[in-house]
């Protein structure tokens, strides 16, 4: 039994994930909600200036909303997937 050694196979294609390859396969969950709620921040605070129109506010604040969407929507289902 010492002389056999044991083979572990991923399920994971090196052709379609060629970091399976190495050995990594994930994604960083935290840091894409703590990044994308800077984004959010950063756009907001570029509100602050000197806009002689209203155009600049409205795609800042409309950007703002859509990626606070999709981030609170990824905190959602990220909540429920183990209920699935």
């Amino acid at each position: 039994m010492a002389g056999q050694e044991l083979e572990t196979r991923s399920n994971v294609d090196p052709a379609d994930e060629p970091s399976a390859e190495w050995g990594w396969h994930g994604s960083f969950p935290n840091l894409v909600q703590v990044m994308g709620w800077a984004i959010v921040a950063i756009l907001l605070l570029m509100l602050i200036g000197n806009h002689v129109g209203r155009v600049e506010d409205v795609w800042l604040v409309g950007l703002a909303a859509v990626i606070a969407g999709a981030l609170v929507l990824d905190l959602r289902k990220r909540r429920t997937a183990w209920r699935r």
